[in-house]
């Protein structure tokens, strides 16, 4: 069958090997926190120093990381597809962005960083978003309003992820699903198989072990993703 329009989903499994510590370990913490001290609106009202603190943290480790083999395979793939592309990532870092900086994809490719990204901030007063690549003050001035301050542009938990209506309208078009590194527990994500499968897309896994979601897809592929995924790709091309 040939492919033409893909849609994309990463998660934090194609950056591990890069050294980006994944969501949350076995107890529940992420990076030694409770995700309702760091990862929630009511966290950041209620104490934005350790909030702004945590995501500074994470900011300053980008530099020391850098894309793997798994995010090349994914910009190569985008240099030479002449359909189209849609990468929806649920990473906040900027390892896809690095990869396709350095591999300019073709005219029919786009990414969304559906949780937000790290080196940007929102104003609270306006939604406006800015480039914010340094640490961010606890109580950061907004250039854009007067009565605003800075927060991390980071989708939180009781918050509704980026750009939805066009990951939705990319997947009732498209032929082609590909999930990468997802637990296959975090919502809306793990919804998307199902509604490219109702578009009559084909759906593929590439995942280190079977998602929580594997039974929803058509194919999966197990391993590394610096293994899986520049395999699958070469296939495809």
């Amino acid at each position: 069958m040939t492919h033409r329009n893909l849609v994309i989903l990463t998660g934090a499994g194609i950056s591990a090997e890069s050294g980006v510590p994944t969501f949350r370990a076995d107890d529940g913490l992420w990076l030694g926190h409770r995700i309702e001290d760091v990862a929630t609106p009511e966290a950041f009202a209620r104490d934005p120093a350790r909030v702004q603190a945590f995501y500074n943290d994470r900011r300053r480790q980008l530099p020391t990381v850098h894309p793997n083999a798994a995010h090349q395979a994914l910009a190569e793939l985008a240099a030479r597809w002449h359909g189209k592309i849609l990468l929806v990532t649920q990473n906040v870092d900027d390892l896809h962005d690095r990869a396709h900086a350095a591999t300019p994809p073709g005219p029919g490719f786009d990414l969304i960083h559906m949780h937000g990204d790290l080196l940007k901030a929102v104003c609270t007063a306006t939604g406006r978003v800015c480039d914010w690549p340094g640490d961010l003050a606890t109580d950061e001035a907004s250039p854009h309003h007067p009565a605003g301050r800075l927060r991390p542009h980071i989708v939180w938990f009781g918050e509704m992820p980026l750009q939805m209506d066009r990951i939705e309208a990319a997947l009732a078009h498209c032929d082609l699903f590909i999930s990468i590194g997802t637990s296959g527990a975090v919502w809306p994500a793990a919804g998307f198989v199902e509604t490219a499968a109702r578009a009559g897309a084909r759906t593929v896994e590439l995942n280190l072990e079977p998602s929580l979601g594997r039974s929803r897809f058509d194919e999966g592929r197990y391993g590394p993703a610096t293994e899986v995924v520049p395999g699958f790709f070469s296939d495809l091309i």
